[in-house]
């Protein structure tokens, strides 16, 4: 069995809890009217942020979706000022104009999440042709979910990036659910990763709830990757366990269904009994490292509620054109 360092056990349980303490707090303020806009949770798959991210250096880039909180912080943005973004204050990544789809922060390279399903493939790909044409050594990765896997855009980017052997590893988040549809009724394969074959790349399944899982397969596509061997297309499976965005009535699924899932499968769970079973953390170290999120996340509502919105007059300030 692989042994893990404390050091990375402990990042993988901070970063899962702060995570979902994280999406738990939005949600609670958004339910109180507090945040504009819409918020789109990662709860109940923050293995699969965690795993990936692990394995990445500040220097790698990543590009999300509009369930973005959990990549943003997996990849080591500052949550006060993710969460001042969030609720649009002057604070946040982007001056509080980009809000909960928007956030990115450029600095620890997350490119930023999309408010467009499948806006992510051609920008990461884009970055990775960069980072190819400076002759780094960095890699681009791109999430996406199911839903995503059926656009247009999908093929153009795994396309590109298997013709010109770039440095991209496609990780599809199948969560079991495009907004209202069912993955199996808007694709004839089990498996989006087969698809890779198509694209001359490996596909690789791995179970989305299992942290280890996650990261083990994501450690192996970016060193393929970073010795110039090219794109993967990793399947996480998992499944989504909030709404589509938070109010969303879920008339498509029964309660006991989720309710299932979440109880079986969740991340945090299955690793507290894991690292517990093998005696790699104990029940004091794991309540610590909670404890000390709880903190982390409580002041950041703090400095976000304590930060000035943006003026009127600021709105066509940082515009491209």
């Amino acid at each position: 069995m692989t042994e893990y360092s404390k050091e990375l056990l402990t990042y993988f349980y901070r970063t899962m809890c702060r995570i979902r303490l994280f999406e738990e707090t939005v949600e609670k303020h958004f339910l109180n009217g507090e945040i504009p806009g819409f918020v789109h949770l990662y709860i109940g798959e923050e293995a699969i942020a965690t795993g990936v991210c692990a394995n990445l250096t500040k220097s790698d880039y990543i590009e999300s979706t509009h369930r973005g909180h959990g990549h943003t912080i997996a990849k080591g943005a500052d949550v006060n000022r993710a969460m001042a973004e969030i609720f649009g204050r002057k604070t946040g990544f982007c001056k509080g104009k980009g809000g909960s789809m928007h956030i990115a922060d450029f600095s620890v390279g997350m490119l930023g999440a999309n408010g467009v399903v499948g806006g992510g493939f051609n920008l990461a790909v884009g970055a990775a042709l960069g980072i190819k044409m400076q002759e780094r050594k960095d890699v681009s990765v791109v999430f996406f979910g199911d839903g995503a896997s059926n656009r247009g855009t999908f093929h153009e980017g795994a396309n590109l990036a298997a013709a010109w052997n770039l440095p991209v590893i496609f990780v599809c988040e199948n969560n079991k659910w495009a907004s209202t549809t069912p993955h199996g009724s808007q694709t004839s394969v089990e498996n989006i990763s087969d698809r890779a074959v198509g694209y001359g790349m490996p596909g690789v399944i791995v179970d989305g709830n299992d942290v280890f899982e996650v990261y083990e397969a994501t450690k192996k596509a970016v060193e393929r990757a970073r010795q110039g061997g090219g794109p993967t297309l990793i399947e996480a499976k998992t499944y989504r366990i909030k709404g589509h965005f938070v109010g969303d009535p879920e008339l498509y699924r029964t309660k006991e269904e989720v309710k299932e899932q979440f109880e079986k499968n969740d991340p945090i769970k299955r690793f507290e009994m894991k690292v517990l079973e093998e005696k790699w953390m104990t029940e004091k170290e794991l309540a610590a490292i909670k404890e000390e999120e709880e903190e982390l996340i409580k002041k950041s509502v703090e400095f976000a509620k304590n930060s000035p919105f943006p003026d009127a007059s600021e709105i066509y300030e940082d515009l491209y054109v």
